[in-house]
């Protein structure tokens, strides 16, 4: 495509694939698009074996990493202290969580040794562990970094200026975009709250043209569009609001290169755009996710208020982790619980495709998007 951002970062076409699978990201790359690794949970030490494996896999082709290091954290100002952090879980959470589990046939006297286990997720979100973190992914070949929640701390933007690498952030208003671009990011993914995971409350169709025009006075700062979109179409009509192009994540989730739970990918097959629910239960934060038995419940009159990040996780991951392995082996109860972030997109979600068919078809649907529009000005 006849695109500045397509050329600044050697891709064929501006659609990028969020992923937290590694085989997604390789083969989005490897088909023209620029696969994105999430890696907000993983451990400096298991982040290089991914993009090690990465880098020996895609060819050549870039791709970037996706981090998660927000504003609000609490202990941000403090060095990391994991026991400090489990302490502060009232047991009024951890023992509602165990009702939920229980009302579903599932044991829950287990899940305090898994809960430690969580902590890795508290370290990355902390200045320390998110430091550790790209000190390794600056040791690979990566073209984009991006932050997924929040302004990147100022190590993140060093980083990308020593090593010519463009670091994006993600927006949900149009102020966010404002406070980003004044930061020195170089890409905005501007994410409306159709978004599968932490989102915004204003929509894609409003928020993209929103930023678009609020950013001109900070020169030709690349906009992608976010939220909802699975089809080419959805891309084109982004970019005929001004986007450069789309960021995707959703849409990658049934593929069989996916790693989703094969229950959950069920779930999501079968799911319409109103079966998603927007909840602070997971993260803390609000965040898009399949609604399911445990949505209702910590959204229900008796659910609790959800906790600061990252100690909303510490009560949800284990949980759902146990629920996750359940589901797999049959339990009906577990399918009941069973989860997973995802955005309003899902309902145009119908189909198993492989990641190549995925791409095939959103570059065919956007060019008949453009075929489309243009029938209207022929003469």
């Amino acid at each position: 495509m006849n695109s500045a951002l397509c050329e600044r970062l050697g891709i064929e076409f501006p659609l990028f694939a969020f992923s937290h699978c590694r085989d997604v990201v390789v083969e989005v790359s490897k088909a023209g698009g620029f696969g994105v690794f999430g890696a907000a949970s993983m451990s400096a030490e298991r982040l290089e074996e991914e993009l090690a494996w990465i880098d020996a896999n895609i060819d050549g082709k870039p791709y970037g990493l996706d981090l998660l290091i927000p504003d609000k954290v609490m202990g941000k100002g403090e060095s990391f202290d994991g026991e400090r952090l489990l302490k502060a879980i009232p047991d009024s959470h951890i023992d509602f969580s165990a009702r939920v589990l229980s009302e579903h046939g599932i044991e829950s006297s287990d899940l305090e040794r898994a809960r430690r286990n969580t902590l890795q997720i508290g370290k990355n979100l902390h200045p320390s562990g998110a430091e550790a973190t790209m000190e390794v992914a600056f040791r690979h070949p990566i073209k984009l970094i991006a932050n997924a929640l929040g302004v990147p701390p100022d190590s993140m933007l060093e980083y990308g200026r020593k090593h010519g690498v463009a670091v994006a952030a993600l927006v949900g208003a149009k102020a966010h975009a404002i406070r980003q671009l004044e930061a020195g990011v170089d890409i905005l993914v501007v994410a409306g709250g159709e978004a599968g995971g932490h989102c915004g409350e204003v929509s894609t169709m409003v928020l993209v043209p929103e930023v678009v025009e609020a950013i001109q006075a900070y020169g030709d700062i690349p906009v992608l569009a976010a939220g909802g979109i699975v089809t080419g179409r959805q891309m084109a009509a982004c970019m005929a609001m001004g986007a450069a192009g789309a960021w995707t994540a959703s849409v990658w989730l049934t593929t069989p290169e996916a790693e989703t739970n094969p229950i959950v990918k069920e779930k999501m097959l079968r799911a319409t755009s109103r079966d998603t629910v927007r909840s602070r239960s997971r993260t803390g934060e609000p965040s898009r996710q399949l609604r399911s038995a445990w949505t209702d419940a910590w959204e229900g009159p008796l659910g609790p208020e959800p906790l600061p990040m990252p100690l909303q996780s510490f009560v949800s991951e284990p949980a759902l982790s146990k629920v996750d392995k359940l589901s797999q082996s049959g339990h009906e109860g577990a399918q009941k619980l069973a989860t997973y972030w995802v955005g309003q997109g899902v309902g145009l979600m119908n189909e198993a495709r492989p990641v190549r068919a995925v791409m095939q078809d959103f570059q065919e649907d956007f060019l008949s998007a453009y075929e489309r529009l243009n029938h209207y000005l022929a003469d």
